[in-house]
């Protein structure tokens, strides 16, 4: 119910015992109890319209429950349909998504399915949603990350491009940030455990994309916060006349900024602070990993002329990381200031609201 997901028991027990479990349940909520018979004297345009304020359906038959799984389809609702017997493979055949009991449920239910539950549990199926949810979020994470700090690259090159400077990063250059910040921090985006609210949330349209042009804009805008630290430690250093040292500094900036980038997006919503550093320990363990051979290409001197870079850097390693650091910093703010608007919002909600009764429907 919290994950905005309804629940409608449809049983061929009689109506006063499903009626006792769904109450005990809270399932009611004001809704009907309707009975096969009842069922048989509505047509099915009847039925489409009362569909939504039927919550037990009782003493039904196989053809009974095709009628209800097509009703809610009529209204353009995701419809799950759960069953074991041979006269529930109907309706499990008919709803998006069929699911069969797997110990007590018949190899004809099975085959029928698109999930079996191998421990015959209602949990699980809430399991799986969480999951479910989980992963789509992880995807939009990765696929979020890997563009943005792409976008970062190309539109850094573009501003150098615009000014009339050098080639700010040479092509084996962008080859190994791509390397470094696409590869582990990226995959462990991916392992990124579920949202602490993922299961308060209403449930995602079925056709929306992993992308849509809002979080696109998004992207560019995170992609420019890269772009532009790592234009303006390219000009500081490149403004003393050294452009070994400048080319070297932006290398490291856009490496870094990305790699510390990942942090943000763990999260459209919540700061890494309220995450925990150590939630996601792939995603701690690959940034760190990736810093470490970020360093060592600058650091250790027989790396130094493969990849392009100068000499050791000196007082440059404190523009380098304080430039670095700026992107993700900015973004953790910003969240920080929406998630007090949001409390601040739903604080003034609670005190408008009037006060709860102290009586609950079971005293009542």
């Amino acid at each position: 119910r919290h994950a905005g997901i309804r629940t409608v028991m449809i049983t061929g027990d009689h109506p006063e015992t499903a009626q006792a479990i769904a109450r005990e349940l809270q399932m009611l909520d004001g809704g009907r109890v309707v009975s096969g018979r009842e069922l048989d004297g509505m047509s099915d345009a009847e039925l489409a319209v009362q569909v939504e304020h039927i919550v037990v359906y009782a003493r039904v038959t196989a053809e009974h429950k095709l009628r209800v799984v097509k009703a809610w389809r009529a209204r353009k609702q995701i419809v799950a349909m759960t069953g074991d017997g041979v006269n529930d493979a109907p309706a499990v055949r008919q709803a998006d998504i069929g699911i069969a009991m797997g110990i007590t449920g018949t190899h004809v239910t099975k085959e029928a399915s698109a999930m079996v539950l191998t421990d015959d549990n209602f949990e699980s199926i809430v399991n799986a949603v969480e999951e479910g949810r989980g992963i789509f979020d992880n995807i939009q994470k990765f696929v979020h990350y890997l563009l943005a700090t792409n976008a970062g690259e190309v539109l850094f090159l573009f501003v150098a491009a615009l000014l009339g400077w050098p080639v700010p990063l040479l092509a084996i250059q962008i080859l190994w940030i791509n390397l470094v910040t696409d590869g582990l921090p990226a995959l462990a985006l991916a392992m990124e455990p579920p949202e602490k609210d993922i299961m308060r949330r209403p449930p995602r349209p079925p056709h929306e994309p992993v992308l849509s042009w809002s979080q696109g804009l998004r992207i560019l805008w995170r992609g420019s916060l890269i772009a532009a630290v790592a234009s303006t430690g390219f000009w500081i250093v490149y403004e003393n006349g050294n452009l070994e040292r400048a080319r070297t500094v932006a290398f490291c900036i856009a490496a870094f900024s990305q790699l510390f980038f990942a942090f943000a997006f763990r999260s459209p919503k919540y700061t890494l602070l309220e995450l925990g550093i150590l939630s996601n320990r792939h995603l701690l363990g690959a940034i760190v990993l990736s810093c470490l051979l970020q360093a060592a290409v600058i650091l250790v001197p027989f790396l130094r002329p493969i990849l392009g870079a100068s000499a050791h850097l000196a007082w440059e390693w404190a523009l380098v990381f304080a430039l670095s650091l700026t992107p993700v910093t900015l973004i953790e703010v910003a969240k920080l200031i929406r998630s007090w608007h949001r409390h601040r919002r739903h604080k003034l909600a609670a005190d408008a609201s009037p006060p709860v009764p102290r009586h609950t429907e079971r005293h009542a």
